[in-house]
């Protein structure tokens, strides 16, 4: 059988409106070009697919049969027409980020805002070292990515977002807590707990002390924020760390950060992707989502 698509939509709509000529002003036919498709249909079926009932034209028994496959058809289309406009609309779509480590600490809040807006977008969440978030943005492995300022010299774009404030932490039994004011070189010859060199926290933390003409003691070498928490804690020294990374410990009252001159220092957190990328509709809502949402969303913890 060879039935077309608009067979199938006059077809439905004959039987909708129980008539040739009210269904063809509906459909913005002319009534002999409907009986034409019906009488051509009828033809390729070997059937009858009306019959007159008074004033009006009913379904036989193989109209009725064909109508429920028009139906079906139909709303199969409209699903598909749905998809493909849930796409369009940002409904639907994958997404891949990669992050550093310490933005793990606030960006699931921001995926969970955005999956409440968007709640059929499909994200991949990849957590790793500066070097490999260069590496996965550069050669196009991820959509986007979530960390401090990029390295120039590699194609990258970055757009900052929100503050990332670095601070001077301790166990509260250390006896800087008690000191007020700490200056800069009170820290000298203080063990820090450190970031791998590789770092962005450990680069601009390095760099911020060289500007002011001292140089860090780095005591202990370690490539997790969490990692530095749990040493700074147990008293090994102190620690400079992301505020965001801090909220809980500060509220247990388990860290203390110390109100050291010039601090803390004034980072940011990015949005970095490969200049010149063209995004799909999910990543570009999500990137939109948070250049305006991030601020209002975020709480930077108080100390």
């Amino acid at each position: 059988m060879n039935i077309s698509l608009k067979q199938l939509m006059i077809l439905e709509s004959i039987v909708e409106y129980r008539s040739y000529t009210a269904a063809s002003k509906s459909l913005f036919m002319t009534q002999p070009a409907v009986s034409m498709q019906i009488k051509k249909l009828e033809d390729n079926i070997g059937l009858e697919l009306f019959e007159k009932n008074g004033k009006f034209v009913v379904p036989t028994e193989a109209g009725q049969e064909l109508l429920f496959y028009a139906q079906s058809v139909r709303q199969q289309l409209e699903e598909a027409a749905q998809v493909m406009e849930e796409l369009k609309g940002l409904k639907r779509g994958k997404l891949h980020l990669t992050m550093a480590s310490t933005a793990n600490y606030f960006a699931p809040q921001l995926i969970a805002a955005f999956k409440h807006k968007f709640p059929h977008a499909e994200i991949t969440l990849d957590v790793t070292n500066r070097s490999g978030l260069v590496d996965a943005v550069e050669n196009n492995h991820t959509d986007m990515a979530i960390m401090g300022k990029p390295p120039s010299g590699h194609h990258l774009k970055g757009i900052p977002f929100i503050d990332n404030p670095l601070v001077v932490i301790a166990a509260p039994s250390h006896p800087l807590v008690h000191q007020q004011p700490i200056l800069l070189q009170d820290l000298a010859g203080e063990p820090f707990i450190v970031r791998e060199s590789a770092s962005g926290t450990r680069i601009a933390v390095e760099r911020f002390f060289e500007q002011h003409g001292l140089e860090l003691t780095a005591g202990m070498e370690m490539n997790r924020s969490e990692a530095i928490k749990q040493a700074v804690m147990a008293e090994l020294g102190l620690g400079i760390v992301s505020l965001h990374t801090i909220e809980m410990e500060l509220a247990l009252k388990r860290l203390v950060v110390l109100e050291v001159e010039d601090f803390p220092i004034r980072r940011q957190w990015h949005i970095v992707y490969r200049e010149g990328k063209r995004f799909a509709a999910i990543p570009d809502a999500f990137k939109s989502f948070v250049l305006e949402q991030a601020e209002s969303l975020l709480n930077i913890p108080d100390y």
